[in-house]
């Protein structure tokens, strides 16, 4: 059946009353039939034709709406097949590359920049933080940590030495435990208000960093934030000071 040109639910009727159509009138016309009732019989015919060809035009529109849509989805399958391999290759060429580079791609952590300064105290005062045990705040004045930037210390603090015993002998100690014999270790109570001032803070932060419990921390907060708040420590007199 051939396909059809143009849109037949667009075509108007023709005047089949008209000149144009006389012959067709003719070939019906006999003692039943006149000229109105052949051009009416026409009519009819020509609906009845155009009907079937609203079908086929219709039929023809569904089919190629569904060609039109299979032949899209195999183009949308085929480019998304298209860029899953090349999303692959990307990912294969990124892996490779950092393969080959891996401190470049070495992940950073996300962290803020440290404002504390870095209090570092000579190797015996490190080690007595450790313990909990008795330390001279002077390891953490200016002085003292900048005795302890200059020392030289071993490589291991458990290594031992050989000091004297206040008895004459000779005693094995780790060296992280021993005094620096030239350290001028200046004794608590001997400390100006400015070197307690630089010391109390430095070891409130080395207490923290080697977990003293919180109330032996407190507590050293206390004793001396009421020494700095004493009133005998803002009076103008120097002995009450």
């Amino acid at each position: 059946m051939p396909l059809l040109a143009e849109n037949p639910n667009l075509a108007i009727v023709p005047d089949f009353e008209s000149n144009e159509h006389a012959e067709a009138r003719a070939q019906l016309i006999n003692d039943t039939v006149d000229e109105q009732q052949a051009a009416d019989i026409l009519a009819s015919l020509w609906r009845i034709q155009n009907n079937s060809d609203k079908l086929r035009w219709d039929a023809r529109l569904q089919e190629e709406a569904r060609t039109a849509e299979a032949e899209r989805r195999q183009a949308a399958e085929a480019e998304a097949q298209r860029q899953q391999t090349l999303l692959a290759e990307q990912e294969a060429a990124v892996l490779e590359e950092r393969k080959k580079n891996k401190s470049k791609y070495a992940p950073i952590r996300n962290i803020d920049i440290p404002s504390n300064p870095i209090i570092l105290p000579c190797q015996y005062a490190i080690r007595r933080m450790k313990s909990g045990e008795f330390c001279e705040l002077f390891y953490f004045t200016n002085n003292g940590l900048e005795e302890a930037s200059r020392a030289v210390f071993t490589a291991d603090e458990d290594a031992l030495i050989m000091l004297p015993t206040s008895d004459g002998m000779h005693k094995w100690i780790p060296a992280g435990a021993a005094r620096d014999p030239k350290a001028q270790v200046v004794k608590d109570e001997n400390l100006t208000w400015e070197q307690f001032n630089e010391a109390a803070p430095c070891m409130i932060a080395l207490m923290k960093e080697n977990d003293w419990p919180d109330d032996r921390v407190d507590m050293h907060i206390a004793f001396w934030s009421a020494l700095q708040n004493h009133r005998w420590r803002h009076d103008f007199e120097v002995h009450k000071q």
